[in-house]
C-alpha cells in the first residue's frame, strides 16, 4: 500500500448459515484476494460461532441486577466503562478496534440483514465504544475507519430500481449503511451487490468474481457515500436538516440526507 489512507486490516462479519453457499464462495474469494494484496484479514463467521443474537440482561451479569428493569443503553455504557462486558462481545470489539475496514457480508432477507447480524450489531456496538452522544452520523468514535456491505439479493437488479417492485436498492440499504455504519463515524464505501443470487448458473460465477476483484482492487480509491454529517448539516437544537439545505434541494426522502455536490 502506498498511501496513508490505505486499508491494511480488514474484518469481515459473515452472516450466512452455510459456507457452501454463494456467500461462502464469495467470502473465500474475498479473503484470498485481500490477502494477495498484502492486507490482513479476520473473519467472524456468526453462524459458525453460534453467535448469541439477542441482547438480554445476561449480557451484563456483573453490572445489572437480574430481574430489574433493563435500560440497554445505560447498562451497555456502564459495562463497557467498567470492562464488564461478556467475553464474546469483548473479543468482537477488539477486532473492530483492530480493523481499518469492516465488511458486512450477508444475504438480503426480508429487506434487511439476517437476525444474527442485527444481533451482532446490537451487542457489539455498545455505548461508549461505537457511539457516544452527541458524536454521531459521521463524527462518531469509529471516525477514520471504513465500512462496506457485500450483499446477495434474490431479486433481479431491475426489481430494485426506482420503479421496481422491491424498491430502490439504495433506499433499502440506507438504514444499514447510514444507521449502523455511518452512525458510528465510519466512512461507508459503495456496496458490492450480487443480484438474482438464487438463480446464478455456474458459468456466470466467473464474471461475478471479476467484478468482485475489480471492487476489491479499488478499495483504497473508492469514494465513500457522501452522507450528510450531523455536526455540519443539521441544526444542533432541532436535529433537523438546516433550513437552507432543504430549501436549496429538490431531493426527497432518504436522498435528502446525501450530499449531491
Amino acid at each position: 500500500m502506498t498511501t496513508s489512507n490505505a486499508i491494511k486490516k480488514v474484518l469481515i462479519i459473515f452472516a450466512h448459515p452455510d459456507r457452501r453457499s454463494l456467500n461462502g464462495s464469495l467470502l473465500d474469494a474475498t479473503v484470498k484476494r485481500l490477502e494477495s494484496q498484502g492486507r490482513e484479514v479476520k473473519v467472524s463467521d456468526l453462524y459458525g460461532m453460534n453467535w448469541k443474537s439477542e441482547i438480554t440482561e445476561d449480557d451484563f451479569p456483573e453490572t445489572h441486577e437480574k430481574g430489574t428493569r433493563l435500560k440497554v443503553v445505560s447498562e451497555s455504557l456502564n459495562a463497557f466503562q467498567h470492562h464488564k462486558l461478556t467475553p464474546d462481545v469483548v473479543a468482537e470489539q477488539e477486532k473492530l478496534k483492530w480493523a481499518d475496514l469492516v465488511i458486512f457480508q450477508f444475504p438480503l432477507w426480508w429487506g434487511t440483514v439476517p437476525a444474527i447480524l442485527k444481533g451482532w450489531v446490537e451487542r457489539v456496538f455498545s455505548a461508549g465504544l461505537a457511539y457516544a452522544l452527541p458524536e454521531r452520523y459521521g463524527n462518531g468514535t469509529f471516525a477514520g475507519k471504513k465500512g462496506m456491505l457485500m450483499v446477495t439479493a434474490g431479486g433481479e437488479k431491475i426489481h430494485f430500481s426506482a420503479t421496481g417492485i422491491l424498491g430502490p436498492i439504495d433506499d433499502i440499504l440506507f438504514p444499514i449503511q447510514r444507521g449502523m455504519l455511518f452512525y458510528t463515524g465510519m466512512s461507508v464505501l459503495p456496496p458490492f451487490i450480487t443480484y438474482s443470487a438464487n438463480y446464478i448458473p455456474d458459468e456466470e460465477f466467473g464474471p461475478i468474481l471479476e467484478r468482485l476483484y475489480d471492487h476489491l482492487q479499488a478499495l483504497d480509491s473508492l469514494k465513500p457515500i457522501p452522507f450528510r454529517k450531523q455536526a455540519e448539516d443539521y441544526d444542533p437544537k432541532t436535529r433537523q436538516l438546516k433550513k437552507e439545505i432543504v430549501e436549496a434541494s429538490n431531493e426527497k426522502g432518504f436522498s435528502l440526507h446525501i450530499r449531491k455536490d
